[in-house]
């Protein structure tokens, strides 16, 4: 059994946006050389998310209204969490709707993925360094 481990690291200029890591994913496959196994894509920060997905601008736009209905950033009063220096706590519960991480199946040296699936990195609380961690286990 072989381990690999690599990090992504994000600084988005906004306060929320979604990134398409499925080739940075599958470029961490193709550096490790395991060719059956599994691979686990986390977020390493509690206001960011990984999840998979179809590519659909629609779609991501959906996201963002619906996430904004169940978890409004605003007024930052709303939320205990929320203090003179944190206006976060929107962040915090987005990333519990949208989830930490994912896993995805290596099978002949490719992310085995059904129909229309990628991977998403989804920063709810940007404008600083945060990073993704990429582990991958197998043969």
């Amino acid at each position: 059994m072989m381990t690999y481990r690599k990090e992504l690291w994000f600084h988005l200029n906004k306060r929320r946006g979604l990134v398409n890591i499925t080739e940075a994913v599958q470029e961490a496959v193709d550096e490790c050389g395991i060719r059956e196994g599994l691979v686990l894509v986390n977020a390493m920060n509690i206001t960011s998310s990984v999840f998979i997905n179809a590519v659909e601008t629609g779609l991501h736009e959906d996201f963002e209204i619906w996430l904004e209905k169940l978890a409004p950033e605003l007024p930052y009063e709303q939320y205990k969490h929320n203090t003179e220096k944190e206006h976060n706590a929107d962040g915090h519960l987005k990333r519990s709707i949208m989830g930490r991480e994912v896993v995805i199946a290596i099978t002949g040296g490719k992310l085995d993925f059904g129909s229309w699936e990628e991977i998403f990195y989804y920063d709810f609380d940007g404008m600083r360094d945060k990073h993704v961690l990429i582990k991958i286990i197998g043969e």
